[in-house]
Parts: C-alpha cells; sequence; structure tokens
C-alpha cells in the first residue's frame, strides 16, 4: 500500500470524494436548472431583440413611405406656388398693360382736350380780333347817312326774315 504514501494518490482521492459529494447533492441538476433558466432568459431576449428589429424595420418602412410622400406633397407644393407665382405675374402683367393702356387714352384725351381749348381760344381771339378790326372799318367807312339807310333796309327786311 505504499500508493497511499504519494501524495497524488490523497489528491485524487480529495478530488473525486468532491465530485461525489456535489453529484449526491445535487449540484450539477441546480447547474443544470441555472443554465437552463440562463439559457430560456437569453432565448426571451433574443426573441425580443428580434421583435423589436422587425417592429423597427416596419417603423423604417413606414418613415421612409412618410418621407417619400412628404417629398412629394413639398414639390406639389412648390409647383403649386411657382404655377400660381407665374398666374401672378401674367396677372399683374395683364393689369399693368391695361392700366397704361388707360393712362395712355387718359393722357390722349387730355391733350385733346387741350387742343380743342387752345383752337376754341384762338378762335375767340380771332374772332374778337376780326370784331374789333371790322368795328374800326366800319367806323371809318361808315357815316350818318349811310348807318340810317342800313338801318331802315334791315327793318324793311325784317318783316319778310320773320314768316
Amino acid at each position: 500500500m505504499e500508493f497511499l504514501h504519494h501524495h497524488e494518490t490523497w489528491e485524487v482521492l480529495g478530488f473525486v470524494l468532491v465530485i461525489a459529494l456535489l453529484v449526491w447533492k445535487g449540484v450539477p441538476g441546480i447547474v443544470g436548472k441555472m443554465l437552463d433558466e440562463r439559457a430560456a432568459v437569453i432565448s426571451a431576449e433574443l426573441d425580443e431583440a428580434k421583435r423589436l428589429r422587425a417592429e423597427a424595420a416596419a417603423l423604417l418602412i413606414d418613415y421612409q413611405k412618410r418621407a417619400a410622400g412628404a417629398e412629394a406633397e413639398a414639390q406639389a407644393i412648390v409647383a403649386d406656388a411657382k404655377a400660381e407665382a407665374a398666374r401672378f405675374a401674367e396677372e399683374a402683367r395683364a393689369g399693368l398693360t391695361t392700366q397704361i393702356a388707360r393712362r395712355e387714352a387718359a393722357a390722349r384725351d387730355k391733350i385733346a382736350q387741350a387742343e380743342a381749348a387752345a383752337l376754341n381760344e384762338i378762335r375767340s381771339l380771332a374772332a374778337d380780333a376780326a370784331v374789333s378790326g371790322a368795328q374800326k372799318l366800319i367806323f371809318a367807312r361808315l357815316d350818318e347817312k349811310r348807318a340810317s339807310g342800313l338801318i331802315s333796309d334791315s327793318i324793311k327786311s325784317l318783316g319778310e326774315k320773320l314768316n
């Protein structure tokens, strides 16, 4: 029994006793149970992570659709704004053209009125000058005898002109 004197023998025997004690107390079952629980927790966390990933992917797709819709809506708004600006510019041009035409017509009317007023004034001045010249001529050429002859001729022809 010499092998009992070697310390390796006692080490092996102690190790076997510890293992036997652990097996007798059910430590491998407890460890297995703990590992199974940990595996179940990890599996649940993985399932939750997969679910969250799928949900995030669905949200990403939804947000991408919304972003595309918003971009299309923004482009439509910009296109509408450009069309409205073009319409407004065209209306402004048409209004300006109409306003210019009205002002031109008003200016032509004022010029025509000024010309007519100037012509009337010139005619009036010419008539006044002609009357004044005629008065001077009549006073210069008309004597008393001739004036009474003209008056009597006028009175005689008055009856004929009234009928």
